[in-house]
């Protein structure tokens, strides 16, 4: 077993579980909310390439370089997983330092600015640090794409820098 398995994490507003191809709908209608492929900054799929992203993002995990999750609410009724409200990733995994960036994060548009973001962000940071064992953890996200760098700003992150 490696540090870097698919693991289920429980936080306040939701629940990342690893994803999986049967988890297509629920992510087709959570893309659907607020038709996020629309957003220029940023790369949703369309209900169309729902499909083929998971099939590229379950690869990627399979070669090591990826560990992908669905993000559900928590069912306030049973405390289970709820609706599924997007996808989330550690990405760029390098399992010998060990160090993960944090990112391809999308959330359907009704459930934005309920603290849903900052509960799986926090999820992922802790998973990383504590478990993981990782020194440091990567945001990447376009300039232009100022929710989601603010997002990032309020969970305490540090820019240090600008790609180009």
């Amino acid at each position: 077993m490696t540090l870097f398995e698919p693991i289920t994490l429980t936080g306040r507003h939701v629940i990342l579980e690893p994803l999986r191809r049967d988890h297509h709908d629920g992510l087709v209608a959570a893309a659907k909310d607020g038709e996020l492929w629309r957003l220029w900054y940023t790369s949703v799929p369309t209900p169309d390439g729902m499909a083929p992203e998971i099939d590229r993002r379950l690869a990627l995990q399979e070669q090591g370089s990826m560990l992908p999750f669905t993000t559900r609410l928590i069912d306030p009724a049973t405390g289970g997983p709820g609706r599924i409200i997007g996808m989330t990733t550690y990405m760029n995994i390098d399992a010998g330092t060990p160090r993960v960036e944090i990112g391809s994060t999308w959330n359907a548009a009704s459930v934005q600015g309920t603290g849903t973001n900052p509960d799986s962000k926090l999820l992922l940071l802790r998973h990383a640090f504590e478990t993981l064992g990782c020194p440091a953890v990567e945001f990447r996200t376009h300039w232009l794409n100022h929710q989601s760098r603010e997002a990032i700003a309020r969970l305490g992150a540090k820019q240090d820098g600008v790609l180009r």
